[in-house]
């Protein structure tokens, strides 16, 4: 029986539990995990170095520990699986629902699987596992209430006094015909607020359209946005009704996509622990760290090209770095504008050009207003205005570049399959660097030592 929750503060639960640990009194700790949620302490174990995190789920209730396993993902799951036992992973199944059983599963071992699906025949179960992850199948839920429009209200009150209760979020039944094509939502209020004697059909709200079986989760996502909606149904190809997808699911879609967006401009995964082993996550940051390097030494390559020129004239050093910093904050902003354009469908091949002239007038308008004050700025440093209109003019350029990359890198790698997020800064860093140093270093070749 849970006790009442405390205000709820995550950095308190830590520094708690981790004392309890800490003291052995795995007596407290357990009382303490009988306030919280299975998501809330889901956290806490994400939260928790790897020492710490074995010894709290050890004393987690094996009936709860489905729950916050569906919660979690990537390695922190992964390895909290590993030190379960199989009779405690069949149990923690077997409170689960079929589509986060099904969710789960496929992170067991093979003899867990089996001994799972073996317990736990279930036809939803089955139906789960069928579909997409990523797709509105694997989102949604089999749980659905639905009725005919030729009954009247009386009739789908007293089957609600039959069922005896309701599932989770449901807020609203689903109306289809005799062969379970979808016709429209029958609202709760509508349900309390009408004429027990009213037929279905005079109340039947035929605005809300169901959602396609194989849609991808981030527009079942952005249909949730838009319309403002608790609930959907999903249909198959047919227009056969076949479950219903809800807020909560759509919400932990929303996260997941903000985590991957966070530390894929980062070159991380989501998946992975915060407490994985050093030489574990050096050896995933490498990766990007040597591409990164790779593109410094390209830029290094381009200074060099212009060595005679530096010597001649040192203060070229002291500005370069402005150069290539201006354009990188500058093509950042795009490039962040059109990646979140591309999560949300507001950027298409139809409108793709559009955005890129503006972005170009944009960035040429920055580029005057700030390479005006750069260019006085440096003449009055080093006394040399020839100086700053040639740092002014590269300024220019690169702003313009960098706009034009901003749009252009994050669409380029959509089509050719690559996350924009992922892979979008690190060749944006490089062209606004080459290009900034290649324009101020080759305009003060041309006109400052011609």
């Amino acid at each position: 029986m849970q006790v009442n929750r405390p205000q709820d503060h995550s950095d308190i639960h830590l520094e708690q539990i981790m004392k309890d640990l800490d003291d052995g009194a795995l007596y407290d700790a357990r009382n303490h995990l009988l306030s919280l949620y299975p998501a809330e302490i889901a956290l806490l174990l994400r939260s928790l170095p790897t020492e710490y995190r074995y010894r709290l789920w050890s004393i987690v209730a094996p009936e709860v520990k489905g729950q916050i396993l569906v919660a979690l993902q990537g390695e922190v799951r992964t390895g909290l699986i590993e030190h379960t036992s199989v009779q405690d992973l069949v149990v923690a199944a077997n409170e689960l629902t079929p589509r986060d059983l099904a969710d789960l599963v496929g992170d067991f071992s093979a003899e867990v699987r089996d001994r799972v699906l073996r317990k736990k025949k279930d036809s939803r179960l089955e139906a789960a596992l069928a579909y997409d992850g990523h797709t509105a199948g694997g989102l949604m839920t089999l749980d659905v209430l639905t009725v005919r429009a030729d009954v009247t209200i009386d009739a789908v009150l007293r089957l609600l006094r039959v069922q005896k209760k309701m599932t989770g979020n449901m807020d609203s039944l689903f109306v289809v015909d005799r062969g379970n094509h979808y016709q429209g939502i029958l609202p709760a209020a509508t349900i309390l607020t009408s004429d027990p004697l009213m037929v279905v059909s005079k109340v039947i709200d035929t605005s809300i359209a169901a959602i396609p079986l194989n849609m991808p989760v981030s527009e079942v996502a952005t249909i949730f946005e838009h319309r403002d909606i608790l609930s959907a149904a999903v249909v198959d190809e047919e227009g056969i009704l076949v479950g219903r997808i809800t807020v909560d699911d759509v919400v932990d879609v929303i996260r997941e996509e903000a985590d991957h967006a966070i530390l894929s401009s980062a070159g991380l995964d989501e998946e992975h622990d915060l407490f994985s082993p050093v030489i574990v996550s050096a050896r995933r940051r490498a990766v990007w760290l040597g591409v990164n390097l790779f593109t410094a030494f390209l830029a290094s390559w381009v200074i060099g090209l212009f060595e005679a020129t530096i010597d001649e004239i040192v203060a070229l050093a002291v500005l370069m770095p402005v150069v290539a910093s201006m354009g990188g904050i500058a093509g950042s902003q795009t490039l962040t504008l059109v990646i979140r354009g591309l999560a949300l469908h507001q950027i298409s091949s139809a409108n793709a050009m559009s955005f890129l002239f503006k972005e170009l007038a944009v960035g040429a308008l920055n580029g005057i207003v700030w390479s005006t004050v750069v260019a006085l700025i440096a003449a009055a440093w080093f006394s040399d205005m020839p100086l700053g209109m040639m740092l002014g003019g590269a300024m220019i350029i690169n702003l313009t570049c960098a706009a034009f990359a901003g749009v252009m890198i994050p669409l380029f790698l959509q089509k050719r399959g690559i996350d924009p997020a992922l892979a979008g800064g690190v060749l944006l860093t490089t062209v606004t660097d080459v290009i900034g140093f290649m324009s101020f270093l080759g305009l003060a070749t041309i006109f400052l030592l011609a």
